[in-house]
C-alpha cells in the first residue's frame, strides 16, 4: 500500500476506471494494483493504491466498520421516543 498525496488526472488517463462516485474513484492500474483517487474539485487529488489482496483485506474492514456504525445508529435511534 502506498499513499500518493497529489496525483493528477494525466496520469490515471491509461488507467481503467473500475468504480466512482461523485468524489472517490477506483482505477486499475496494472500489475494486480488499484488507485482509491479522492477527485475533490477544491483540492489536489489525493489517492492510496492498494494490491488486490489488500482490496478484499480492507473490503473486510469496512465491512466490519459498516457493522459498528450501523449498530450505533440503530441503536440511537431505538432510544428515541416515538
Amino acid at each position: 500500500m502506498k499513499l500518493v498525496t497529489t496525483i493528477d488526472a494525466e496520469t490515471l488517463e491509461n488507467a481503467k476506471l473500475v468504480a466512482e462516485s461523485n468524489e472517490l474513484a477506483i482505477y486499475a492500474t496494472g500489475n494486480d494494483t488499484y488507485a482509491l483517487v479522492h477527485r475533490h474539485a477544491s483540492v489536489e487529488w489525493q489517492a492510496i493504491t492498494i494490491s488486490g489482496d489488500g482490496l478484499f483485506r480492507v473490503l473486510e474492514l469496512l465491512s466490519h466498520a459498516t457493522r459498528a456504525l450501523y449498530r450505533d445508529v440503530a441503536s440511537d435511534l431505538s432510544k428515541r421516543p416515538r
